[in-house]
């Protein structure tokens, strides 16, 4: 297949793709997770846009990387384990299919494989915006269990965060991510017990594009 542009938009409307986000938070509802559909992933998308624009790469760039947060997840559609990696390999298959050059779907499958705290690292600058962009959604929208006495931690540390924003500062360098945590249902204790990790990885992200991470929780700074 001869190569083509291939346009954030084309990569939404792919029928495979949006049964596989289906898919994907299907298999994650079902083993109690939080929500992995087309809210968090247009949210991912969205974010690793802009903070590729805030470093001033190519417009083509900025759209590799909108399409990579896009694709990140969709792994899950197989499980939850190694499903960066999944992702990857899918995306890979996708793309070529679509008619996207080589050189231009390295880098995505690249940020998908290495997006996950557990397996990946920042290797570029999408790979850095788009985890900076997935651990920075946390929301009680996200919640997908219906019953609240049965909300396992995840499930209220999500509940309790009314709000999240992330915030780059070209001046002072620095990339900072503002939570709100309703106190009544998680305490900002809980919600560094699961996230740490993913704080971790939000610095080393930061560190990489030459930014500086820091968390503005509750009205305390942590760096």
């Amino acid at each position: 297949m001869k190569n083509k542009i291939i346009t954030i938009s084309d990569v939404r409307s792919n029928p495979k793709v949006i049964k596989l986000i289906e898919g994907a938070n299907e298999v994650l509802r079902a083993m109690g997770y939080t929500e992995h559909s087309q809210r968090h992933i247009k949210i991912v998308s969205s974010i690793t846009k802009y903070v590729l624009e805030n470093l001033g790469v190519s417009e083509r760039e900025v759209e590799l990387g909108q399409i990579a947060g896009y694709l990140h997840d969709i792994g899950n559609s197989v499980n939850r384990v190694h499903h960066p990696s999944t992702g990857g390999a899918m995306a890979f298959q996708i793309l070529t299919e679509m008619g996207m050059p080589i050189e231009e779907i390295i880098p995505i499958i690249g940020a998908i494989g290495n997006h996950e705290q557990t397996v990946g690292e920042p290797v570029s600058a999408i790979s850095a915006a788009l985890i900076l962009a997935d651990k920075s959604d946390v929301h009680y929208s996200r919640v997908q269990n219906p019953i609240m006495e049965t909300f396992d931690v995840h499930d209220r540390v999500n509940y309790a965060a009314q709000k999240s924003r992330l915030i780059m500062d070209n001046t002072r360098k620095t990339v900072e991510l503002q939570i709100e945590i309703d106190s009544t249902y998680a305490s900002v204790m809980e919600y560094f017990e699961i996230f740490m990790s993913r704080m971790i990885m939000c610095r080393k992200s930061a560190n990489f594009i030459g930014y500086k991470f820091s968390l503005y929780i509750n009205g305390t700074y942590l760096e």
